[in-house]
């Protein structure tokens, strides 16, 4: 055997052998098994002709979505009104027209989320009381420097981003954005759950900070900040473990309800007491006429205007500038009063 070798045409011989025996034991095979289709299942269990293939979703054991859609939802609606009062809270602070976008509301692990951070940059711990651990609040430096500029008396002209930790003084100035950030927070969540918000502590490398295991679920809501032409993202990260026990409130649509209610007799007495003791304007008119610059510059004490109003003709009594009664002019124990005589059913000029 050692001494027999194969010429190329042998080779070639046995190649073609072996492939028509392979083609034709699969006609064999099919025969011999008909209860099996080619792909293997019960003919049964195969898709009907035209019955379209039903969509396989990969499930990647990575990202368990342990949020529900529906708090989902809650919180995306939650926060959108959330970042409108930021946004108006934020620009009477900065002088200046702030936009607060809610870009997106996602669910990631927690490795995922510090990861995906700039280093150094704003990462604030937050405890919200009675939330089971810790929040955490990400401020962006390319959107956190124009602030504190602006802050400083800067213009709207952004300078080089810095890429460096935060010193004392601007940690001090930025405590004034997460405060106005966390009273907003609290005025969002309020009706969902009275939340005691407040800063741990603020770190510059997100690394350093494990508020729970790197494969833990997250709720990442992420905003985006633009004054002038500077724009950057403000980041609030939620451990799943943390709103697992209140997932029942956020299912729940009534705090989210946007229909009028109907007036109820109980309702109008409570909104009647409170606008009892309402202080308003109350103007009467006397008179209207049109003099000249040239009078007006002239006129002295003792001038006498002259009017085409009759002196019998009622006065116009107005409230809040909106006309509301005709009325006659008289004195009462002493003071100049009037006497209303007729009440208007449409505001007039």
């Amino acid at each position: 055997m050692g001494g027999d070798v194969l010429s190329q045409a042998e080779v070639e011989s046995l190649l073609n052998a072996m492939s028509s025996g392979v083609e034709a034991a699969a006609p064999a095979a099919a025969a011999a098994e008909p209860a099996k289709s080619a792909s293997g299942a019960h003919p049964a269990m195969q898709p009907m002709p035209g019955r379209p293939r039903e969509k396989v979703t990969p499930y990647d054991f990575k990202r368990p979505e342990r949020v529900g859609k529906e708090q989902m939802r809650a919180l995306q609606t939650l926060h959108e009104g959330f970042g409108r009062n930021f946004a108006a809270g934020l620009s009477a602070m900065l002088r200046s027209m702030v936009e607060v976008k809610l870009t997106s509301v996602d669910q990631l692990t927690y490795s995922e989320f510090v990861f995906s951070l700039e280093n150094p940059t704003c990462f604030n711990l937050l405890k919200a009381e009675p939330l089971e651990g810790n929040l955490i609040l990400d401020i962006n430096p390319s959107i956190l420097y124009p602030i504190i500029d602006r802050l400083l008396g800067g213009g709207r002209e952004g300078g080089p981003l810095a890429r460096r930790p935060l010193t004392e003084i601007e940690l001090r100035l930025v405590s004034r954005i997460t405060n106005l950030f966390l009273e907003e927070l609290h005025h969002a969540w309020e009706n969902v759950l009275e939340l005691d918000l407040e800063v741990v502590r603020v770190e510059s490398n997100p690394q350093l900070v494990q508020i729970v295991p790197p494969n833990e679920v997250v709720v990442l809501i992420s905003f985006e900040l633009t004054i002038g032409e500077v724009r950057g993202m403000v980041n609030l990260c939620i451990p799943y473990n943390s709103i697992e026990r209140i997932s029942s409130k956020l299912s729940a649509n009534s705090w989210v309800t946007y229909g009028r209610y109907q007036a109820t007799p109980e309702s109008i007495r409570k909104i009647s007491q409170a606008l009892n003791n309402s202080l308003v304007l109350v103007d009467v008119q006397l008179a209207k006429t049109r003099i000249s610059t040239g009078e007006l510059l002239g006129l002295r004490v003792g001038d006498i205007i002259t009017t085409d109003k009759d002196v019998r003709d009622p006065l116009l009594v107005t409230v809040e500038d909106l006309a509301k009664f005709r009325a006659r002019p008289g004195v009462f124990k002493g003071h100049k009063a009037i006497c209303i005589e007729e009440s208007m059913s449409k505001p007039s000029e």
